[in-house]
Parts: structure tokens; C-alpha cells; sequence
């Protein structure tokens, strides 16, 4: 059985969303139509407006619907510490944990040779340019603890070495809470590579 070309035309659309397949599509699709025709055309105002007013901070690289988004615009925040991060998600981690009063970069991505992502698609000329007015000393690299986010840290760390920045890497390891038995290999190894004296 085919559905209508319109409603094909739905399912395949919501199909863009991360971790939607075909059955969840479907779902979606006849949710919106069957239950909740209000609901449905509210989404697509709002998502047209979000994509016509959102872009990019001008400093940070944040989504924002602003020329600064409000971090970026506020003066009561360490303009000595910068964390560098994949997405605007990790940033929005990050400041939900309290525990950081810098500034941010996001970098939309990380390099990929593979997929054509050089260091010109994530901005890293911008990020140097701030980096040498002076204001930040401390760089703190805060991609993910993937293959292709351990080389983008690096290159960076690499490219910032002769500005006199001190250079961090965010560490990687055991949760709070967690059992050592029930940790993978991998994260197991970071943590002891990571290990940090207490005396």
C-alpha cells in the first residue's frame, strides 16, 4: 500500500530529524494529521520563523537570533577563559552545570578529511583572530572524546602554541557514581592517561 503523494511527501520530510527512520516518520505523520492538526501547523510556523530569524553569534558562533547572543553580550562573565566546542548543544551542557563563567566558540563540527571539513569550515581563522587580541589565557578544548574530536583539539592546541596561552583539554573518564567494573575499556584508559596527582 502507498500513501497519498502529499502525505509521502511529510513522512519523508520528518525523515531529516536525527535518529527518525521510516516507522517513526509514519508515526509522526499520522500523529500530526489524526490528532493534532493545531499542534502541526503551530510547528510549522514556528519552525519557518526559527529558520528565517536564527543564524549565527557573531562572536561565538552560538545560534541566536541576535548579532550577539546573550553570553557573548554579557560583561560580567571571564573574558580570560574560552571553551572551545563542537556544537551549540555542548554549550548549552556546559552552562547547566553552573560551573563555568567564561566565553564560548563553537566550532559547528569537527575536522573530517573524509567528509571535506577542513579547518576553514569550522571557523578556526576566527577562533585565532580572537585568540590574538590578547584577552583570553586560557583555552580550554572541549570537543569530543571521538577520533575526529581528539584532532581537532590537537590541530587547534597546535596552531595556538606560540601565542603564550595556557591550553587545556577537558578531562574524560569515570562518571561520578560509576563502578569501575561497569566502565568500558576506553573510557577506562582515558581516565588513568588523565590520572592528576592529589597531594
Amino acid at each position: 500500500m502507498s500513501f497519498s503523494p502529499l502525505l509521502e511527501q511529510l513522512i519523508s520530510a520528518l525523515r531529516c530529524l536525527p535518529g527518525v527512520g521510516p516507522k517513526t516518520a509514519q508515526r509522526m505523520a499520522f500523529h500530526l494529521l489524526e490528532r493534532d492538526r493545531e499542534g502541526a501547523l503551530d510547528l510549522s510556523k514556528v519552525l519557518e520563523n526559527a529558520v528565517g530569524a536564527i543564524g549565527h553569534c557573531q562572536q561565538c558562533r552560538t545560534l541566536t537570533e541576535e548579532a550577539l547572543c546573550d553570553i557573548c553580550a554579557s560583561g560580567s562573565r571571564d573574558r580570560s577563559l574560552l571553551c572551545v566546542l563542537e556544537s551549540p548543544v555542548d554549550m548549552l551542557a556546559i552552562e547547566q552545570t553552573g560551573g563555568f563563567n567564561g566565553y564560548y566558540f563553537v566550532l559547528s563540527g569537527h575536522l573530517s578529511p573524509i567528509d571535506g571539513i577542513g579547518p576553514e569550515d569550522l571557523g578556526i581563522d576566527q577562533l585565532l583572530e580572537m585568540l590574538q587580541q590578547g584577552e583570553v589565557k586560557e583555552l580550554i578544548l572541549a570537543t569530543n572524546p571521538t577520533v575526529e574530536g581528539e584532532a581537532t583539539a590537537h590541530f587547534i592546541a597546535m596552531q595556538v602554541k606560540d601565542l603564550g596561552i595556557q591550553v587545556s583539554r577537558i578531562a574524560h573518564g569515570v562518571p561520578v557514581g560509576g563502578e569501575l567494573e561497569f566502565v568500558d575499556g576506553g573510557t577506562l584508559a582515558h581516565a588513568l592517561a588523565g590520572r592528576r596527582s592529589l597531594l
